[in-house]
Parts: C-alpha cells; sequence; structure tokens
C-alpha cells in the first residue's frame, strides 16, 4: 500500500469517527460537551465543581472508544471479504 493510499484511507477513518461522534454527542469540543470552557480558570473551576470529569467525560470517552472500535471492526470485516 503506498503512503498516499494510507494516509486517504486513515483520512476517511478520521473523518467518519469525527461524524459519528458528533452524531451521538452533538459536538467534538469539550466546551460544547461540557457547557463550559476547561481551558480557563473559571471554566475548569466550573467543571471540576460540577464534577463534569468524573461524571460526564468518562461517557463521551467511553462512546468514542466504541465508535473506533465498531469502525476498525467493520474496516477489517471489510478486509477479509475483499
Amino acid at each position: 500500500m503506498t503512503d498516499r493510499r494510507s494516509k486517504g484511507k486513515t483520512e476517511d477513518i478520521a473523518r467518519e469517527f469525527v461524524a459519528r461522534v458528533k452524531a451521538r454527542n452533538e459536538s467534538t469540543e469539550c466546551r460544547e460537551l461540557l457547557g463550559c470552557e476547561v481551558s480557563s480558570f473559571e471554566g475548569l473551576k466550573s467543571a471540576k465543581k460540577e464534577k463534569h470529569f468524573t461524571k460526564r467525560c468518562p461517557t463521551f470517552v467511553q462512546d468514542a472508544a466504541e465508535i473506533l472500535e465498531e469502525i476498525l471492526e467493520h474496516k477489517q470485516q471489510s478486509k477479509g471479504e475483499g
């Protein structure tokens, strides 16, 4: 497989991943998912106070892992069929 072809497949997987995460969670950006800007002192303080890092973030990480697993399993199955 050429580097260009490999890069194209990787980009396709990345686009599919982002699209599926957005479909499930409406965004891929922490500030939109959590409703606060965690890169600012006040936003981080708010996120900690609301316990977002222990209550909400694990769900987003789990969603991302599940989506990636589904994509990779599908690609592996497709590869076996072709």
